[in-house]
């Protein structure tokens, strides 16, 4: 599972594009404490668009279903990510997200296969 990241990035490392998608992908799980992976990179090493993408991919991936678990639900994702916010994730993103889902009414789509 901790491969997809350096699997992305090796995917994405030659694509064009006016944002740094490959390093996105490859950073998405680091965390602002050092404690993530796949390069242990903590705080401003860790480039805003990663520090974002980390934050969004804890909603979807706590909100949606997987094959070892049912879906948590949004709010059990929020709480995460307020819980955990300025050690794992980026302060400001953190309350961005929580004020986008708390204050502004923001609402995952549904998404049926």
């Amino acid at each position: 599972v901790k491969e997809h990241a350096v699997k992305g990035y090796e995917m994405l490392k030659d694509v064009e594009s006016p944002w740094p998608l490959a390093e996105m992908v490859y950073q998405h799980h680091e965390r602002m404490d050092g404690s993530g992976y796949p390069r242990n990179l903590k705080g401003e090493e860790i480039i805003m668009e990663a520090r974002i993408l980390a934050v969004a991919d804890v909603v979807e991936a706590m909100s949606s279903h997987r094959p070892y678990r049912p879906a948590l639900g949004v709010e059990a994702a929020l709480e995460e990510i307020g819980k955990n916010r300025g050690t794992l994730y980026d302060d400001a993103v953190a309350e961005a997200c929580l004020r986008l889902f708390r204050e502004k009414g923001y609402r995952l789509p549904e998404f049926t296969l």
